[in-house]
């Protein structure tokens, strides 16, 4: 890659090999932001493969605003957008990022310790980092990207999304999952032969192509799901978020109220996806959270869940006393709203099985009509924790 070629307005207007090119408008506005630079002799070489360390460079400086006297500075969407480390990290760690290549040692050093630092890449991603880069790579980088500046798709839809895809099945399961995240966004494409191009190389023009989408949300490809009335961003696990597509209206107004049965036990809860898992007090959420083990990690003593792809709902109850009386009124909102006028039938369904198991420490697994659902009770090996699923039918 050039370093230090004329940049701006005057690079872009006297390259040579563009003009005519699908990418040409594209290609020189982003030539005018700096965002890759043309070759000394004049040319930009559009059709050239782009290496792994231009894109990362492209992917950190798209963040940027650059000034007539050539500066940078963050983008404020862009600090916004990360969380609350992330922007420790930048404003901290980076306070003094100049947002120019080293020179001395690599050139690319500085934007792949920032892209690393930030979750974007990790630093043994590529083995190489002067390797041409392909369309699935490209596609991770946008995966974990996006993770860390907006939100990850739904991942069952866009895997289906990305089944058109005539040759999905030739890239590795991961990959397909990153494929489908950068197709669901609008910012990659297949080719008009139908294929998303695993294992063809990027281009520097197409690279351009889909920074430019990954800026402006106007430009990319939109992409109809045939149930926008039923999606909600949900948090996760690691603080980020997600899209979750829901089969119905009745889900995604259970995982509503769901919400709200939290909120009734003040701030001993913790919502991640789509479960709900509610704690004794603050120094039981706390040890939870901060769990060096599995045990610890799930000591939660409630916990209200559904599963949009198999359409299920449920309640999970740690046999322990006073986890019923302490839960009561959030696992009453949740289920009163999904059994409605067999609400007290359900109730006293789940009171006496919670009484029987915890008596015996043993409890047959039955199934049973209640209103429109059907509900599973089951005690777990252990004896102490007791799950009703409920499948509307």
């Amino acid at each position: 890659m050039t370093i230090g070629v004329v940049e701006g307005k005057s690079e872009a207007a006297n390259l040579t090999d563009i003009h005519g090119h699908w990418a040409e408008q594209t290609v020189s506005q982003m030539v005018q932001q700096g965002l890759l630079d043309g070759f000394p002799d004049g040319t930009f070489r559009p059709d050239d493969s782009v290496t792994a360390d231009q894109f990362v460079k492209i992917v950190v400086l798209a963040f940027t605003d650059m000034y007539p006297n050539g500066e940078r500075k963050w983008k404020s969407s862009f600090i916004q957008s990360l969380s609350s480390s992330n922007q420790s990290i930048l404003q901290q760690d980076f306070r003094d990022f100049t947002f120019k290549p080293n020179i001395v040692g690599y050139w690319a050093k500085p934007y792949l310790d920032l892209a690393s630092d930030l979750h974007f890449i990790s630093k043994g991603q590529f083995s190489d980092y002067k390797a041409k880069l392909k369309r699935e790579d490209v596609a991770e980088i946008l995966y974990y990207l996006l993770k860390e500046t907006e939100y990850l798709e739904d991942e069952v839809y866009s895997l289906k999304a990305a089944s058109q895809f005539g040759d999905l099945q030739s890239a590795t399961p991961r990959q397909q999952k990153f494929i489908g995240e950068a197709m669901t966004k609008g910012i990659m494409e297949g080719y008009p032969n139908g294929y998303f191009g695993v294992g063809r190389y990027v281009t520097r023009a197409e690279a351009l192509q889909i920074i430019t989408r990954l800026q402006t949300k106007a430009k990319r490809i939109p992409i109809t799901t045939g149930s926008e009335a039923f999606i909600k961003v949900v948090p996760t696990k690691d603080g980020s978020y997600k899209k979750l597509i829901f089969p119905d209206q009745r889900m995604l107004q259970a995982y509503v109220v769901m919400e709200e049965a939290g909120k009734l036990r003040g701030t001993n809860y913790d919502l991640e996806e789509t479960t709900l898992r509610l704690f004794r007090d603050a120094e039981a959420k706390s040890q939870s959270m901060s769990g060096a083990t599995a045990e610890a990690r799930n000591s939660n003593e409630a916990s209200l869940w559904l599963d949009p792809q198999f359409s299920t709902y449920g309640v999970t109850l740690r046999l322990e006393e006073g986890t019923l009386a302490r839960n009561k009124e959030s696992i009453r909102k949740f289920t009163d709203f999904l059994f409605g006028y067999d609400a007290d039938i359900f109730y006293r369904h789940f009171t006496d099985a919670c009484e029987r198991a915890a008596a015996k420490k043993v409890l047959e697994t039955t199934t049973k009509q209640i209103g429109s659902y059907s509900v599973e009770t089951r005690l777990e090996p252990d004896g102490k924790t007791l799950i009703f699923s409920f499948i509307y039918s």
